[in-house]
């Protein structure tokens, strides 16, 4: 097919002259270049491609669809795009269905985070702003590439360097413009983080180098993390983490000439069987020194957004949201569900079994984003009915869409209405659930302008306070809601390295062209790559396959393979590979983290043969 680039919208008749098998082949480059959706989209059982639909048509069927559906076998899903006030309304909207089944990608991201931050210090996000980074004197970056992915934070950096801050990166692959601000960049093993921070306890530990926070109400469970680290030889530290003794002894002395220490962390622990062990073990360190919270103090979870507040409720906090939900309940007599509902994982495992009935989709590239590519188009393609609310094309519109399926496009709050009559996201929310629910006295027309949600929410709680969107200051102007800290013990890690010759640790990674799934230029300009099919493995691992740099292979799992993929030798840890995500998704198992059943992304065992 000849692709039209540089139109603002996708033209009407591109689904009467191309077969959808023709759009599958497309990268997901070639599907963004093709313009916004401006029309709405249907396709239903038997078609072969989508066709255009009114907004009213499609919300009948809609309507129909979430009446003949239980609401157990529904769920709905948010991306981080999305606006805080539509994932708002989508979480109203499902709840007052009777679901319960509402996630964003987040929990993709930092659930671990979240639940390792929960049960050790009793907060669930950060501890710490980036405006009181500027008290710090040393930050650890771990797993995590900010001078591509976290543009706001690396700014911080750069003036961190110019000030003669320290800075110690931890991370598998030398990414080369994060290296350029760090005092010292500390290559571990893919996996390898949890005995390297483990390995830096222990080393504070031994040599009496601690200091526990007289302003704590209470610690608990220290004795118990003592005996876990007593039980770990130096042996088996070093041979996980891939680090030597005295690396560890470098990294814990410029630990201990810190008065104020920030630990900031991305995907690159989260995404992991261990994933929410890989964070307890960052807040343990941070514990011994205390390091938790206070002026220029504290743990940094670092998000795509920048650490906008966290998606689906608007930034505030679980008390607040509880009460919003609880006065919106007493004002509308209606019951809402409130136990905690299946996780995205869950959701797509229910529907590969047949027994999802309708999905919201607002936002996002779900197909591309789980893992298991043969698994997700199948739990996709056996869902009953999808709405898909997208302003472009990506692969969920093309992949597991055998049954019924819309896509309704949306314009940006700030953009005025067009001829096209494109609607916002809560105007499609609005509408659609006002035409559902049917429950006296509740009008979601009334949220269907963004103002609207928040002049809603100031009527529900009248005293509410801006303070309630934001952490609790602690005693040294820090912010933490919580002073009862709590050592964690691993319980999701196995100890045990195999060492076979021909088995790699490979992570998957994004490109400087790309916001998670949406692939803007497919070279990377800090990689020097000019392609996204590559492999980047260190020069030791070249030599021991006996191939060269440039050589064509193919990359196997237990789940699937990448067949002719170009080595791209890289400052990589040997015995550890990555490659771009979404596409080495076809390797990713279905392993997760069993506390935030986040996948293991950033962990994969594969081999590696000559194509």
């Amino acid at each position: 097919m000849t692709l039209k680039k540089n139109h603002k919208y996708i033209s009407a008749e591109l689904f009467e002259t191309t077969k959808l098998s023709e759009l599958k082949k497309l990268s997901a480059k070639e599907l963004l270049d093709l313009g916004q959706i401006e029309y709405p989209l249907y396709k239903s059982t038997e078609d072969e491609t989508y066709s255009l639909i009114s907004y009213e048509r499609a919300s009948e069927l809609i309507t129909r669809r979430i009446e003949q559906s239980n609401p157990e076998n529904c769920f709905f899903y948010a991306s981080g795009r999305s606006s805080n006030e539509a994932s708002f309304a989508l979480d109203l909207f499902a709840r007052s269905l009777g679901c319960n089944h509402i996630n964003t990608c987040s929990n993709y991201c930092h659930e671990a985070s979240g639940i390792a931050l929960s049960a050790s210090i009793g907060a669930t996000d950060k501890s710490i702003s980036y405006d009181d980074l500027r008290y710090s004197d040393l930050i650890f970056v771990v797993g995590a590439n900010p001078t591509s992915n976290h543009p706001r934070f690396a700014k911080i950096l750069r003036e961190f360097k110019r000030d003669g801050k320290r800075i110690v990166a931890i991370n598998p692959s030398v990414e080369p413009e994060l290296q350029k601000l760090t005092s010292h960049y500390c290559q571990p093993n893919i996996g390898g983080d949890l005995a390297l921070f483990s390995g830096l306890s222990k080393y504070l530990i031994e040599n009496e180098k601690i200091d526990i926070s007289s302003n704590c109400k209470n610690i608990s469970g220290f004795q118990e993390f003592i005996n876990y680290l007593d039980g770990i030889s130096w042996e088996i530290i070093e041979n996980n983490s891939g680090l030597q003794f005295k690396e560890f002894q470098l990294i814990a002395e410029l630990y201990l000439s810190s008065k104020r220490t920030v630990f900031a962390w991305g995907m690159g622990l989260t995404h992991h069987i261990n994933g929410t062990d890989n964070i307890g073990s960052i807040i343990n360190l941070a514990i011994l020194r205390d390091m938790v919270s206070g002026k220029g103090k504290g743990l940094l979870p670092l998000r795509w957004h920048d650490n906008a507040p966290q998606l689906p409720f608007m930034g505030f906090n679980s008390s607040t949201k509880k009460r919003i939900f609880e006065s919106f309940e007493n004002t509308y007599d209606i019951q809402l569900p409130k136990g905690k509902g299946k996780d995205t994982l869950s959701c797509m495992q229910s529907a590969q079994a047949g027994d999802i009935e309708f999905a919201f989709l607002l936002g996002g590239n779900l197909f591309s984003v789980n893992p298991d590519r043969h698994f997700s188009e199948s739990a996709l393609d056996n869902i009953a009915f999808k709405v898909m609310v997208s302003s472009t094309l990506n692969e969920t519109h093309l992949f597991g869409i055998g049954n019924e399926n819309l896509i309704l496009p949306f314009r940006d709050q700030n953009e005025k209405q067009a001829d096209n009559g494109l609607k916002t996201e809560v105007e499609i929310i609005a509408d659609i659930a006002a035409a559902t629910i049917k429950k006296n006295g509740i009008a979601f027309e009334h949220f269907s302008q963004y103002k609207d949600i928040v002049k809603a929410i100031n009527e529900l709680l009248p005293n509410l306070d801006i303070e309630e969107k934001n952490p609790i200051p602690d005693h040294d102007g820090g912010s933490i809601q919580s002073s009862q800290y709590r050592f964690s013990i691993p319980t999701q890690t196995k100890w045990k390295k195999d060492n076979a010759s021909n088995l790699f640790n490979l992570s998957s990674v994004r490109s400087e062209g790309q916001f998670n799934t949406m692939i803007y230029d497919e070279s990377d300009v800090f990689r020097k790559q000019k392609s996204r099919n590559v492999l980047y493995i260190s020069a030791v691992d070249i030599e021991k396959l006996g191939l060269s740099n440039g050589s064509i292979v193919n990359v196997q799992s237990e789940t699937g393979s990448l067949k002719e993929i170009k080595l791209a030798e890289y400052d990589i840890k040997p015995g550890n590979v990555m490659t771009y995500m979404p596409e080495a998704n076809i390797l990713i198992p279905q392993n997760n983290d069993d506390r935030s059943k986040t996948p293991s992304f950033k962990s994969v065992s594969v081999t590696i043969s000559n194509h």
